[in-house]
């Protein structure tokens, strides 16, 4: 069984958050799989599945994720190197994305979570690049995260979501 973890902040006041981009992914995926979201959360997260790939959108802040993937993790008896987590990168240039087997939090809060909970950083993750270099220089990494896309990001979301989507099928046909 393989685990994918989509990282944002539940409620709606954060859709279309730069911070909800890993929600956005695992919304498109099921939308282009005409997959279901389950109506009830379980171990703290909205799941869904496709054949033996668990799919979560975890409902703690994105600060405090870990503790929902080391739930998954035990409760399905799932390996580390069965985990991808899908999270937002602010210094990473808009649209561009980066899928890694390990690595460094590198200043990403729901990253350091989910390391400090599964005691290693050795899971695969895609970063999605979220830079707008004229937004953040008018505000704090915290007020940038949580702000909304452009309209102009907001039209080339689709093609991302899609090839995102693309590596996801890559990833878990495997």
């Amino acid at each position: 069984m393989k685990l994918i973890v989509g990282l944002g902040n539940p409620g709606s006041k954060y859709n279309f958050t730069r911070h909800n981009i890993g929600f956005l992914v695992l919304d498109f995926y099921f939308k282009l799989n005409n997959l279901n979201w389950d109506a009830k959360p379980h171990l703290g997260a909205i799941k869904g599945r496709k054949n033996d790939v668990l799919f979560i959108k975890p409902q703690e802040f994105y600060n405090e994720t870990g503790s929902v993937v080391q739930r998954y993790m035990h409760y399905y008896k799932i390996p580390i190197s069965n985990i991808l987590i899908i999270c937002d990168n602010f210094d990473l240039q808009f649209g561009l994305f980066r899928y890694r087997s390990s690595g460094a939090a590198g200043g990403n809060n729901g990253l350091k979570s989910i390391d400090q909970a599964l005691s290693t950083n050795e899971y695969s993750r895609i970063r999605i690049g979220t830079r707008n270099d004229e937004l953040r220089s008018k505000m704090s990494d915290i007020d940038f995260v949580l702000s909304r896309f452009t309209p102009e990001e907001k039209s080339k979301l689709p093609e991302i979501l899609r090839e995102i989507s693309d590596k996801i099928t890559e990833i878990t046909s495997v």
